[in-house]
């Protein structure tokens, strides 16, 4: 019998080490891949829990009229106040951070709170008082926190850059804006004759 000889002895051992090689390679790269893939993954559930939290704010972080009054002087409504509360679902809303944009006829005015600092950003201020606030949000912190709570937002129409008076059968548009980005569009409608009233329901 003949006896096998093996002119090579280490050439299976380099070869299953050149393997081990490019398998642990292997391993690797798929290690690599799939930690970024997680952290992708990771990045866009954020991404798309808080795009949609900020879309859940915008719908109902806002506030609700309750009722809008003018004040008539001159035969024109001279001034507007508003009562307002949170919509349903809505968390606090800030009144001082709240913009408006008022829009009649004669044209468009942007208003801010009266204390708010942007008052030289705007064409115009209101003010806010509180009506109903069980813990005295609205005075110390300028919050409403509670749908029981309501607030007055007052807008003097004869300030200087503000669009103007109303006349009987005017109409104006509100829109109420909160920092979240939460609106309320508010239609008004003058009573066709304001003659002896002191005030109307818009």
């Amino acid at each position: 019998m003949f006896e096998r000889t093996n002119d090579k002895p280490n050439e299976r051992a380099q070869v299953g080490i050149g393997t081990l090689i490019v398998f642990i390679a292997m391993v690797l790269v798929a290690a690599i891949a799939a930690g970024v893939l997680i952290n992708t993954a990771g990045f866009l559930q954020s991404s798309a829990e808080e795009s949609g939290e900020q879309a859940a704010e915008q719908v109902t972080n806002r506030l609700v009229e309750v009722n809008t009054v003018g004040t008539v002087n001159n035969g024109q409504v001279e001034a507007v106040d508003i009562t307002a509360r949170l919509a349903p679902g809505s968390n606090d809303v800030d009144l001082e951070g709240v913009t408006m944009q008022w829009v009649q006829a004669g044209g468009s005015s942007n208003l801010v709170a009266d204390g708010s600092g942007d008052e030289g950003n705007a064409d115009g201020v209101f003010t806010f008082s509180e009506l109903r606030d069980n813990d005295g949000s609205v005075g110390t912190d300028n919050t409403l926190n509670n749908r029981v709570d309501r607030a007055i937002i007052s807008i003097d129409l004869t300030q200087t850059d503000v669009s103007s008076s109303m006349a009987g059968g005017e109409t104006a548009t509100l829109t109420i804006s909160t920092q979240s980005g939460g609106e309320t569009t508010i239609t008004l409608v003058v009573p066709d004759s304001l003659t002896e009233k002191s005030s109307v329901n818009l």
